[in-house]
């Protein structure tokens, strides 16, 4: 038996209005390039965050947070790649790095690898991942939570004050 690839974790999020959200490195469905893989865990990635850019925000955006998310992971919840908030509201665009330590783009929260910046790609061999990136336009200026909160947390918060949303998905595989 063939088990089904699950929905898109924000198919279950309450609805929002979408965010256009485009980029000059990954493109939906398609597979990311070796620059926005991992760079360790056996993987040989250069480990840098996609270019991303986005428009529709609605009236009353106070500021943005870009995640990454793999809901393919062998986890039972998935996995955080990236997740980055307190993005100034005049700010529609990432360029490509935003996600490297020590930037000033936002706020970088831990991910799942325990680091505070954008983790690349690393599935298991087998089966293509989808890592959405995501564009969350959010009603307040400032996320409010702790600078050690888990990623299920900073997420709890980003969707809690979500007032749109948009997101690409591309793919990688280890062959």
């Amino acid at each position: 038996m063939v088990s089904q690839r699950p929905p898109v974790p924000y198919d279950f999020l309450p609805p929002v209005p979408a965010l256009t959200v485009t980029s000059d490195d990954v493109r939906d469905g398609e597979t990311m390039s070796d620059a926005h893989v991992f760079d360790d865990w056996g993987m040989t990635g250069r480990n840098i965050s996609p270019h991303l850019r986005w428009s529709g925000a609605p009236e009353g955006t106070r500021s943005y947070a870009v995640t990454c998310f793999d809901p393919d992971a062998p986890t039972g919840s998935g996995f955080w790649h990236w997740l980055l908030y307190d993005i100034p509201a005049d700010v529609t665009e990432l360029p490509r790095g935003a996600g490297a330590a020590g930037t000033r783009s936002g706020t970088h929260g831990r991910n799942d690898y325990s680091r505070k910046e954008y983790g690349g790609a690393a599935p298991p061999p087998g089966w293509p991942h989808r890592y959405l990136f995501a564009v969350h336009a959010l009603g307040v200026e400032k996320l409010g939570v702790d600078a050690e909160a888990p990623p299920a947390v900073i997420g709890f918060n980003i969707t809690a004050n979500t007032l749109a949303r948009g997101y690409i998905a591309p793919v990688y595989e280890v062959r």
